[in-house]
């Protein structure tokens, strides 16, 4: 399942799947966004699996934001997966 991005209230709600296939282009649009607004929060409740590299993904765009100043938020349970997931991703 890929992953889609959709907004609620100023939230950009995460759906299906934050993988290898997916974390690069998340990656790109989230940089975007967090160079682009004030704060961006994103809520991972619907998100349904996520790999090491969507723990890396998410961790790139805490360091991009810290980087920028910028505030970005990361809210709900998500995945169980995100909790699990201890290693680094390597992927292209």
């Amino acid at each position: 399942m890929a992953l889609q991005i959709s907004k609620k209230n100023g939230t950009y709600v995460l759906s299906g799947n934050l993988n290898t296939n997916t974390s690069r282009a998340f990656i790109i649009h989230f940089e975007y966004l967090i160079n682009t607004l004030n704060y961006v929060t994103v809520n991972i409740d619907k998100v349904k699996e996520i790999d090491a590299c969507g723990v890396e993904s998410l961790k790139t765009l805490i360091a991009i934001s810290l980087k920028n100043h910028s505030r970005f938020y990361i809210i709900g349970n998500g995945s169980k997966d995100i909790y699990e997931h201890k290693s680094t991703c390597f992927a292209a």
